[in-house]
């Protein structure tokens, strides 16, 4: 695989293949400029997964065969440098709740069950965790802070995007639930990623989304929002999550924003409205590296 083989929305260089082992991963070059992290997004390639699933589906939950998602969690693990048992998944359902990660919840959503629900946001400041979130179109925002060496991966369709998932994700960055300490995250010092996810020609809407998210983006409607006539609008996930980076403090040159769209590339990666449904989930995964 190379990064020539996708089709791309602009010809900047937004991301690079790692494709010296499979699975092949897609990185972004300017988050391999962050020594202490490690990230990826996963792509259809290298898995072990097959017919609808094939080839790297990381979702327990759509049908595949158990052992063939394991065994693709192992292999992302070693191309990570990591143990499967480091991994922690959200459990997604389009909420903008966001969980406080722990060695607690070291494994969960792979090894063993989750401890927790209603969560499509993740972030810790301890090394070793893998944040673990799934796509099929939706977007993923990725959060690193260069201050003070936390990190936050998060899940934002439509709904976590008018509900401002990135804010919130910035908000329990700047402060966590143990005793009111702070990560004491400031935005300015945020390296803010958008993944690949549906692009703006491929996602068409229902007036009623439209009408959540003029009124969320009053100042950007024209913007994000494109009329097809008839009540059916095109609507731009990945300018609406650079909207809410900016308004929450996150300078625009520290953003960078997928030119990959998951719809465009259905042979590359898996897109629900591309496959109506019959698909499996991509990944991206977030860490602090261990030290020594």
């Amino acid at each position: 695989m190379k990064i020539e083989d996708f089709k791309k929305k602009n010809e900047e260089q937004i991301f690079v293949i790692d494709g010296g082992e499979q699975p092949p991963l897609l990185k972004y070059k300017k988050l391999e400029e962050i020594p202490w992290i490690r990230h990826c997004f996963t792509t259809r390639e290298g898995g072990a997964s097959k017919g609808i699933f094939a080839e790297l589906n990381l979702s327990f939950t759509r049908g595949d065969e158990e052992a063939a998602v394991r065994e693709n969690y192992r292999r992302v693990a070693k191309r990570m440098g990591t143990e499967v048992s480091h991994f922690v998944c959200s459990d997604q359902t389009h909420t903008t709740n966001v969980r406080v990660v722990t060695q607690e919840d070291a494994g969960a959503g792979v090894v063993r069950e989750r401890g927790y629900t209603d969560v499509d946001g993740l972030i810790t400041n301890e090394p070793g965790l893998v944040l673990s979130t799934f796509y099929a179109d939706c977007v993923p925002l990725y959060f690193v802070d260069t201050e003070h060496h936390a990190i936050g991966l998060s899940h934002s369709g439509w709904r976590g995007t008018v509900g401002r998932m990135g804010a919130a994700t910035i908000r329990a960055m700047q402060k966590s639930r143990y005793m009111q300490k702070h990560y004491g995250t400031d935005p300015k010092h945020l390296i803010c990623a958008i993944g690949p996810s549906i692009c703006q020609d491929c996602y068409e809407v229902s007036e009623d989304v439209a009408e959540a998210f003029a009124k969320e983006f009053p100042d950007n409607e024209k913007e994000i929002l494109k009329s097809k006539g008839s009540g059916k609008y095109l609507l731009d996930l990945w300018r609406a999550n650079e909207i809410v980076f900016m308004e929450a403090g996150v300078p625009k040159e520290q953003i960078v924003t997928t030119n990959l769209c998951t719809c465009c590339n259905p042979k590359l990666l898996f897109s629900h409205r591309a496959s109506h449904g019959k698909r499996g989930n991509l990944g991206a995964f977030l860490m602090i590296k261990e030290q020594g």
